[in-house]
């Protein structure tokens, strides 16, 4: 169908097309001080806009609206349909708290509450 369809109407749809993904997603991945919206993203590698996206390689950083997903290595593979396609080579799943260097007790406390002089109860 897109064969019947003069090439100007064709460019005004594909680009149409990445408005509305980049709208939708919240995907979002971090290189170098700059951030690029992805427009697709699977299991093993996402793509960026063609026209947006540098040649990206290395260490990157990946985020779903402001929450830290994974960091990874990636290298770009190829570029198709208006999309540049990177592969992830590794990803690390980011955490929110840190490791301990120490074996923490089964039934330790959450927290300590301390008495305060001066405070009653009622």
């Amino acid at each position: 169908m897109s064969d019947f369809l003069p090439k100007a109407v064709r460019d005004e749809l594909e680009l149409a097309r990445k408005q509305s993904l980049r709208k939708k997603s919240r995907m979002k991945v971090c290189a170098g001080g700059e951030t690029f919206t992805i427009l697709r993203y699977w299991d093993d590698g996402f793509a960026l806009d063609a026209a947006d996206a540098p040649r990206l390689r290395g260490l990157v950083d990946l985020y779903d609206g402001g929450r830290h997903l994974s960091q990874c290595l990636i290298v770009a593979s190829e570029e198709e349909a208006g999309e540049r396609v990177f592969e992830f080579k590794r990803a690390t799943a980011a955490s929110d708290h840190a490791a301990l260097d120490y074996e923490q007790s089964q039934d330790a406390p959450a927290g300590l509450l301390t008495y305060r002089a001066g405070l009653r109860s009622a």
